[in-house]
């Protein structure tokens, strides 16, 4: 049975999955049927002329930028984005964007480039926070309430966990209540102290649907005044975030870590270039694909030797280098920083989906600079 397009997104959102997007961001499908047959997939960085070009002969174009990041309200084809689209359409090429939550999976776009150099990653530089989650814990009498109140939870959103529904767990108990004047007990009798078997129920939940399971457990739970607990749980470290520190198998010079940055990535006009002391030694690493101007801070705050990324502007670079204890700096081209993520890509698809897709990685240079001169 062929691929069709939409197997290939699947494949590639269970990698990247768009949750993790920035709520600026514009990723998944930009253009093409999901139901098309796909025999061939070209990835790249860019949606630009020349890599819609090359994949004039694939049905799926994957692009780490989008093609369309800010709305639009049209896409005519005597527009530069428009005509992509057009061209696009007319070779019967998809195109499928994954952006800011390539860069923030486990792996993503930061741990090929620590792949690409060399490093033994550590973890996140910056971690994605984990979703909030509560634990919900309730006290039901034994019998076929149990079924009841555990279906009714699951229902309004408690006990998820990954790719698990109805997760829960039971434990058996005594309790103990007396029913006092205005009382409707379902179970004993106003002003008699009772005892009785009961089962204890705990499950996790999002913080954001404990309204709605609150209200399904006083729907669902057969006594008057049920007993439960709310409980926030902590917030656990991720691996998910925006770059990455790792470290070097041994340590070497500024001056022979630039050299390796140089020759592990694409050559480009921009080049590579490093600010700090040439025979300062480097051992831990940090690496963020793409600008990561926003995260010199916490590239410091880590202790890392150098950090490696792309887009530094002059005045944060100037001041940062003066701060005492701040790492070296790597600068490189985006596009550079970014390319080792196609392999990846592209490595996704044909573990998932075998010998049924050809995936090939754009080899064009499409860093937008292409004239360099030293002065």
């Amino acid at each position: 049975m062929s691929a069709r397009v939409g197997d290939v997104i699947a494949v590639l959102e269970a990698a990247y999955p768009p949750a993790l997007a920035a709520d600026w961001d514009a990723v998944g499908l930009v253009c093409g049927d999901p139901d098309e047959p796909v025999s061939s997939v070209l990835v790249a960085v860019d949606p630009v002329p020349e890599t819609v070009a090359e994949a004039a002969g694939d049905q799926l174009l994957v692009t780490h930028h989008p093609l369309l990041l800010r709305g639009v309200h049209g896409v005519g084809a005597d527009t530069p984005k428009g005509a992509l689209v057009h061209r696009l359409i007319r070779s019967g090429t998809a195109l499928f964007t994954a952006h800011t939550n390539a860069d923030s999976a486990d792996p993503g776009v930061s741990d090929a480039l620590a792949a690409a150099l060399g490093l033994t990653v550590e973890g996140p530089l910056q971690g994605a926070p984990m979703p909030a989650l509560d634990k919900i814990v309730t006290f039901i009498p034994v019998g076929p309430s149990i079924t009841a109140v555990h279906d009714a939870l699951s229902a309004a959103g408690a006990g998820a966990i990954g790719d698990y529904s109805h997760c829960s767990f039971a434990t058996a108990g005594t309790g103990q209540f007396k029913p006092l004047t205005g009382a409707n007990p379902v179970i004993g009798e106003v002003g008699r102290l009772e005892r009785v078997a009961e089962t204890r129920l705990e499950m996790v939940l999002p913080r954001g649907k404990r309204a709605a399971v609150v209200a399904a457990l006083r729907a669902s739970h057969p006594y008057e005044e049920p007993a439960f607990d709310v409980l926030e749980l902590a917030e656990l470290p991720s691996s998910q975030g925006l770059g990455r520190i790792g470290t070097l198998a041994a340590p070497e010079p500024l001056s022979a870590f630039t050299a390796r940055v140089a020759a592990a990535l694409p050559e480009t006009v921009w080049g590579v270039r490093a600010a700090g002391e040439p025979d300062r030694m480097i051992s831990r690493v940090a690496v963020c694909g793409g600008a990561g101007d926003s995260a010199l801070g916490a590239a410091t705050a880590a202790g890392v030797d150098v950090y490696v990324t792309a887009d530094l502007r002059h005045h944060p670079a100037s001041e940062h280098v003066l701060l005492p204890g701040s790492p070296a700096l790597v600068d490189v081209a985006h596009w550079a920083s970014e390319w080792p993520w196609c392999e990846q890509a592209a490595g996704v698809v044909r573990s998932a989906l075998g010998g049924s897709v050809e995936v090939r990685v754009s080899r064009l240079r499409t860093d937008p600079w292409s004239i360099g001169r030293t002065i």
